[in-house]
């Protein structure tokens, strides 16, 4: 208030103490009027408080929310969804933008409606808004929860389409070359004698089916030789004889002692040979019964030997094998036919084929590996016992689904992947999986391409999905 101080001239002092008293009077009159009506508003019921983030969660006490923000009283003239500017008992009305809200229910009981928000009146709880948008929910699988796409930005939700694309996958590994087992021969006579000269005299000499390997003196032959040689005199004297007893005698006793040469591993050349000159060869020549490499040798000059000595070991490497050692977890996807690929590292370049013609039954304890065999064709003989090679095998599987191996949920008992529907609707589909690939996985069942799915924060979407479950009906 301004006051002239030429009017104070001459005014008396006791009109001047009034007029300053009851300026007084009307301020603290105005102030008073205010205090009266703050309180009054802080005596408004107080129904519950909520989280201003997130309106539908309500509380019974002041405090802070999950997120942060301190909780907001809601008093009983007003209403969270229309801002406070609803009379008592009136439902919201949605806004643009905003969702109709059909009644509030007790998540203990939702039995219980309500055409307003409160308590129940049972056990306490705060009534839970249901929502028009949460209707279509009903018909869908168990667990379909609708998340806002707010709660899906903060929560970290990513989503990916279902694709289905041929898939093929390498298994590479390290294989051994080996000897081929069937293609190994051991060389034994079958009478006992010297050696009397050595043609094939050191380890890995290469021989051809036929080559003369030794000449052995056996005193058993040499009596064989002589029985056959009077068999045949016997033969031709007799073989004519009036009597057909002694005839087939003589022919029956010829045809033992030419078998009895041939069961000693005397060929028919030689035995023709003895006909032809009738006189009985000392050393005898044996030759080899196949083609391939000398591995093992003990067979020297003038050496007594019997049926029981090792003379050669002969290992034809025209086809070798090849071990490769495959996790178990991978042996499933192998098959006996496939065909393997080997590269050597230090020929860049050259490739060899093999088609797997075994499986080992076992499986070693220590690398957690079963052996595969394959069959490999060696030309030029490059390919060499207990060389080390790289084996790789293409495994086509087809045409699948496949997903990201991360938007799986894997409870141990069963597979569990969100997808995303219109509205953020996600529901859960339980999945039948099958070969994983790196960081995809195939889908069996569950899952049809085109779909959208979870393949981050699916662990949030699962709690609030198990959240409402748990309070009989969808969570926003």
């Amino acid at each position: 208030m301004v006051i002239n101080k030429k009017l104070l001239i001459g005014v008396p002092l006791a009109f001047m103490l009034a007029v300053v008293y009851l300026g007084a009077t009307h301020h603290w009159a105005g102030l008073a009027k205010s205090v009266a009506a703050a309180s009054d508003k802080s005596e408004r019921k107080v129904l519950f408080w909520y989280d201003a983030m997130e309106p539908s969660h309500h509380y019974n006490k002041p405090g802070k929310a999950p997120d942060g923000m301190d909780l907001v009283p809601m008093y009983e003239t007003q209403s969270p969804a229309s801002g406070g500017q609803n009379s008592p008992g009136a439902p919201a009305e949605p806004s643009k933008g905003e969702r109709k809200i059909l009644y509030w229910f007790d998540p203990m009981h939702p039995k219980y409606k309500s055409d307003k928000p409160g308590v129940a009146p049972d056990c306490g709880m705060t009534l839970v808004p249901k929502y028009a948008d949460e209707q279509r929910l009903t018909n869908m699988t168990a667990g379909t929860v609708m998340i806002s796409a707010d709660k899906q930005t903060l929560a970290g939700v990513r989503t990916a389409l279902v694709e289905r694309k041929a898939l093929i996958r390498d298994i590479h590994t390290t294989a051994q070359i080996v000897a081929d087992e069937t293609r190994i021969a051991h060389v034994h006579v079958k009478v006992a004698g010297y050696l009397d000269q050595v043609f094939v005299d050191f380890v890995g000499q290469l021989i051809q089916k036929g080559q003369p390997l030794f000449t052995l003196y056996s005193p058993d032959l040499v009596s064989a030789q002589e029985e056959y040689l009077i068999a045949k005199r016997g033969e031709t004297t007799l073989g004519s004889a009036p009597f057909t007893e002694v005839a087939d005698g003589a022919k029956s006793l010829l045809r033992s002692a030419r078998e009895r040469l041939r069961l000693w591993d005397i060929s028919d050349e030689q035995i023709k040979q003895l006909d032809e000159t009738g006189k009985v060869t000392k050393d005898l020549t044996f030759y080899a019964p196949s083609s391939g490499f000398i591995t093992d040798r003990k067979a020297f000059p003038q050496t007594s030997i019997t049926p029981d000595t090792e003379l050669y070991t002969l290992s034809d490497l025209s086809t070798v094998w090849a071990n490769a050692d495959i996790y178990e977890s991978e042996i499933p996807y192998v098959q006996l036919g496939q065909k393997m690929q080997l590269t050597l590292s230090y020929s860049p370049g050259k490739t060899y084929t093999g088609t797997i013609s075994y499986i080992y039954p076992t499986v070693d304890p220590q690398t957690r590996t079963v052996k595969v065999r394959m069959q490999v064709p060696n030309p030029g003989f490059a390919l060499k016992p207990q060389m080390f090679a790289d084996a790789q095998l293409r495994v086509d599987y087809g045409t699948k689904v496949l997903v990201p191996r991360e938007a799986i949920l894997d409870s141990g008992t069963e597979q569990v992947i969100y997808v995303l529907h219109d509205g953020g609707v996600f529901e859960p589909r339980k999945v039948t999986l099958g070969p994983a690939f790196e960081e995809k996985v195939a889908v069996l069942t569950g899952l049809k391409a085109g779909e959208t799915i979870v393949t981050s924060g699916n662990f949030l979407v699962d709690s609030e999905s198990r959240l409402k479950g748990s309070m009989g009906g969808a969570r926003p």
